[in-house]
């Protein structure tokens, strides 16, 4: 069972760290947590699915073990490798042959992320973030079939090791590729979406809470209506964030389209991306955002 007796009181747990998950994502934690299975979050880069396991780490007081996913990422990196240096010094030494020992014992190994999570040095079951999963290949995907169904790990040369108390497995993909059915099945399963406005003013009045009320109102409009543009890669939550702080530092109380284009770099990633909202174009999509909020704010009075 999860030491959380709702998804209620996991909600209120998840705010009391500045992290807001909506009811859908809200409900996937619970259950994984309570069902002792991985989630697997797949979505947009920067909506947020990496800070989940991040605030899960401090909310449940656990350590945070955090494997990073890159393409070529093997055995020896994310589990476990042999030492081999210390091997030749001790089998040059004489210590292997003097105390009866083979090469390959515990001594010798070396625990990388996964294996550290299902043995912990610490003793306490971590939370463990497989991040980028989608940068990987089929072929590492394979190898964690083992660890998320049965939470074990076999080393050939010293047999399965299996963990006391099962980590708590947060899997990302930005979905730069397709991840394998057999790794899905072994999971619970939720798309991260970009959050509404409102939810993402939530954010910013906790993540950015020195910006004035006009001015998150209106990056967040921005953003949004840029969310909705044919853009090579749309700005996320952590974007809208950045953008918020850095307004702050310039002193800005509210948007025009000089500040938009000179702070663009803060939003979009790629130059093809800036040269197509920079100028007329910003000015235009700011142009709405300011005419909606003034409509807005008419209508509710």
């Amino acid at each position: 069972m999860s030491q959380f007796q709702s998804v209620d009181a996991l909600q209120t747990a998840l705010v009391g760290l500045d992290y807001l998950a909506h009811d859908g994502l809200a409900v996937a934690l619970y259950l994984a947590l309570a069902r002792k299975r991985p989630l697997f979050l797949e979505g947009e880069a920067g909506v947020g699915k990496t800070q989940i396991a991040k605030t899960l780490a401090a909310m449940l007081n656990k350590p945070l073990i955090r494997l990073q996913c890159y393409e070529g990422l093997d055995i020896n990196a994310a589990a476990y490798e042999w030492n081999y240096a210390r091997q030749m010094v001790d089998i040059q030494a004489g210590k292997i042959a003097d105390k009866g020992n083979t090469l390959f014992t515990e001594t010798y190994l070396i625990a990388r992320p996964l294996l550290q999570a299902i043995r912990p040095p610490s003793g306490i079951a971590p939370v463990l973030l497989i991040d980028e999963l989608d940068r990987t290949d089929e072929a590492f995907e394979a190898y964690l079939l083992e660890l998320l169904s049965d939470w074990q790990i076999t080393i050939p040369e010293l047999g399965q090791m299996t963990a006391e108390e099962p980590p708590v497995v947060i899997i990302t993909s930005n979905r730069t590729r397709e991840v394998h059915d057999a790794l899905k099945r072994r999971c619970f399963y939720h798309w991260v979406d970009y959050p509404d406005f409102q939810q993402e003013l939530d954010i910013l009045n906790r993540r950015a809470p020195d910006a004035g009320a006009d001015l998150k109102a209106q990056l967040v409009s921005f953003v949004q209506k840029l969310r909705q543009q044919n853009l090579f890669k749309a700005p996320g939550v952590a974007e809208t964030i950045d953008w918020a702080q850095a307004l702050v530092e310039l002193n800005c109380v509210a948007l025009d389209p000089q500040m938009v284009d000179s702070t663009m770099g803060v939003l979009l990633k790629y130059q093809d991306d800036i040269a197509r909202i920079q100028g007329s174009e910003a000015a235009r999509l700011l142009a709405e955002v300011q005419a909606e909020l003034v409509t807005s704010s008419i209508a509710a009075r």
